[in-house]
Order: structure tokens, then sequence, then C-alpha cells
């Protein structure tokens, strides 16, 4: 049985969904959340196979990589985005395994939950297409040049989200770790990358290509 949580901020569109889902025989709605906190509270509780997350939703690549981080088994599938190169890549960075595009119907809605279940990622091919851009993008900056600094995979998390707009308060709530280990990464991804300031660590591991060229997702 493959157990679902059901992320959205907008009620009718929950219960929609779980009306769907709750029609197959191989599916069962374990839960029903409305924002970022409450999605992460009832994953880390209820341990869902996978988590249906609205892209509408505020802070929602944030909420990806919180999930991706606490609960690796956990596939997160990204619904309602549009099929256009930047959502997908950000997506994809932040740790999705499937898509849900805003002109998809219930046939592939329903398809993509068991597909990204089995461990499949299953998308458009528009979507396919512009994964297969990015990967070519990144082997061939690969080829080119080695990066200038390495960062732990804990650092790169917290530059993605003082890329977001994050204080290192908010950085210790989303990754629930304390605030002085928080400012402790912060001294070392300074030192690692040559910086002095938040906005010029984000603006070199841009140029490095460890990030998405974009400012904060949400005010």
């Amino acid at each position: 049985m493959i157990q679902v949580l059901i992320a959205s901020g907008i009620r009718l569109y929950r219960d929609g969904l779980a009306d769907i889902l709750c029609r197959q025989p191989d599916v069962e709605v374990t839960g029903r959340s409305a924002s970022p906190e409450e999605t992460l509270q009832l994953a880390q509780r209820l341990r869902p196979d996978v988590v249906l997350l609205d892209m509408v939703i505020p802070e929602s690549l944030t909420t990806v990589r919180a999930l991706v981080l606490a609960l690796p088994q956990t596939k997160v599938v990204a619904l309602g985005i549009p099929e256009h190169e930047r959502e997908v890549i950000e997506c994809a960075e932040a740790g999705v395994s499937g898509y849900v595009t805003r002109e998809d119907g219930i046939d592939k809605f329903v398809a993509t939950v068991r597909g990204v279940a089995r461990g499949e990622v299953l998308c458009s091919a528009r979507v396919a297409a512009t994964l297969l851009r990015r990967v070519t993008v990144l082997a061939a900056e690969r080829r080119s040049a080695s990066p200038a600094f390495r960062l732990t995979t804990r650092e790169l998390e917290i530059v993605g989200l003082i890329g977001d707009g994050l204080s290192n308060k908010q950085i210790a709530q989303r990754l629930r770790i304390e605030l002085p280990t928080v400012k402790n990464h912060v001294h070392n991804i300074l030192e690692k990358t040559g910086t002095h300031r938040r906005t010029e660590v984000v603006a070199r591991a841009r140029s490095e290509g460890f990030l998405l060229a974009r400012g904060p997702l949400w005010d």
C-alpha cells in the first residue's frame, strides 16, 4: 500500500486529490497539511512513501529540501508547476522525485504517484528535456574547470537557505539545529569562499554553479 501525504494551502485542492487517490486500491492517504510547518511535522510522524506538495505553498522549495534531508526514503512530488526551465530545475535541485504539471490529467497524476513510489521519475517530455539539458550543462562545467572551493552537503544546504533569504535563526529553525551550529557553518562557508558577507557567499556560489541565480523566493 502506497502511503501518501497531501500538502496544499487550499482545502478544496487537498480534498479533491485525496478523493481521487482514495479510489485507488493500492493508495492510502494518511495525512493532509496546509502549511510548511504542518507538512514537516506530519511527514516526520507519519513517514509516508510519497509527499504531494503543492508548489504554490510559500517556501515550497525550502520545504522540499527539508523533507529530503529529514526523510530521505520519502519521495516528494511537485504539484502544479509550470513547464518552465527555471521552475523545473529548481525543483530537481531541491530534491523532488516527480512532477505533476498544470496541464496533466488525473491518469498522469495517479501514474506519477505510483511510479515515484517504485523509485521511478515520471515527467512530461518537456520536463525531461529540461532536465537533460541541465545535466549536459553541469557535465560541461565539471569538465572545463574544477570548483574553486568545496563545501560539505550541510554547508551547501545552508548556502541555499541563505539564497532564499533566511536569517541564521530561521535556518536553525528550518534545519532543526542549534543557532550556534548555524553560525559556525556560516563562518566556515565565509572562510572557504573567501567572502565577508552573506550576499557575497550567494553570489560566489552562483558563479561556481552551486546555486541558480535567484533572490528570495517569498516575502
